[in-house]
């Protein structure tokens, strides 16, 4: 047939918009490029309601002491990577509670691993060897919807007892989504570029899964009002976070803010505590875990924010 070039997937597809993009000047190629970015935002809201499920999803697992496993290849598997990468020093969480696989491993974080993606038995191999269990959630990453190795990993991890999610952004075949307890698909139409979906999916991408930890981590109250009261001070700029939070939440001085943190150990949100409450570091913790780490049921409502 004269069409067998076209492809079902949407990320495969041309997009008329850019046809003629390589005449472009280099102000032409900003605005094309920044009116198809400009679209992912709505494509994201309209899965919304799936976003929730998948955040509800991560919730139940931490609180069944399991983790949130990524599995992705290439641009995918690296989006998964970072997210999970972010979560300790921005939420104080343990490497293990969120884990990124990108199929190829670690070698495929810097350069493309040949015939990775499409490795099945490594997908499977991956879910074994992390033991994914009844606890887990598996979320695969595939912006095509039919990458192969995300595929064989998600199947295992459901035939394992893990509940599992798929975000891709083209529609995926049924096999998969028979697979998944919920997919996000978010549909951002084909590439400036075709097929290069580090552009417009990896974008959605990046922006859903965003929404899925951090929905999660405010859920498990790792947030207090829209403050990050369990991050860790791992450089100059968070050491010097983690104190103003304190002298916001509390009214002390810097010196006094600094001082408490030392005494709760580095513990943002045990130090609020034991400035709020007048307690030992201690008794701020076991208040902590009496109501799971909910600052606003220890010590009451933040303040309110200042206005400049």
């Amino acid at each position: 047939m004269a069409d067998d070039y076209l492809d079902s997937r949407l990320t495969e597809r041309r997009n008329p918009r850019s046809h003629t993009i390589d005449t472009a000047s280099a102000l032409e190629i900003v605005d094309l490029i920044g009116a198809e970015d400009a679209t992912v935002p709505a494509a994201v809201a309209l899965a919304r309601s799936e976003i929730a499920s998948v955040i509800e999803l991560t919730e139940a697992a931490f609180r069944a002491g399991g983790r949130l496993l990524y599995v992705g290849a290439g641009t995918s598997g690296r989006l998964g990577v970072l997210d999970a990468a972010e979560c300790p020093p921005t939420f104080g969480t343990p490497p293990e509670m969120v884990v990124g696989i990108i199929a190829g491993g670690y070698a495929a974080l810097v350069r493309s691993v040949e015939g990775a993606e499409d490795d099945m038995n490594a997908g499977i191999a991956e879910m074994d060897a992390r033991g994914v269990g009844a606890h887990d959630l598996v979320v695969g990453i595939a912006a095509s919807g039919t990458t192969p190795f995300v595929g064989a990993a998600l199947s295992r991890a459901q035939t394992s007892g893990a509940r599992t999610a798929l975000v891709s952004c083209s529609q995926p075949p049924k096999l998969l989504r028979d697979t998944c307890d919920v997919c996000v698909t978010v549909l951002v139409g084909p590439e400036i570029v075709t097929g290069s979906t580090r552009m417009k999916a990896g974008t959605a991408t990046k922006l859903v899964l965003n929404t899925i930890t951090t929905g999660a981590m405010i859920r498990m109250g790792k947030i207090y009002g829209n403050l990050m009261v369990d991050l860790r001070a791992w450089n100059e700029k968070l050491v010097d976070r983690s104190q103003r939070i304190v002298m916001e939440t509390t009214g002390l001085a810097r010196g006094e803010a600094r001082s408490v943190i030392e005494a709760a150990d580095g513990q943002v949100k045990t130090a609020i505590v034991m400035a709020r409450r007048g307690v030992s570091r201690t008794e701020a913790e076991r208040l902590l875990g009496e109501h799971a780490g909910r600052l606003r049921e220890v010590v009451g409502d933040p303040p309110p924010v200042a206005t400049v």
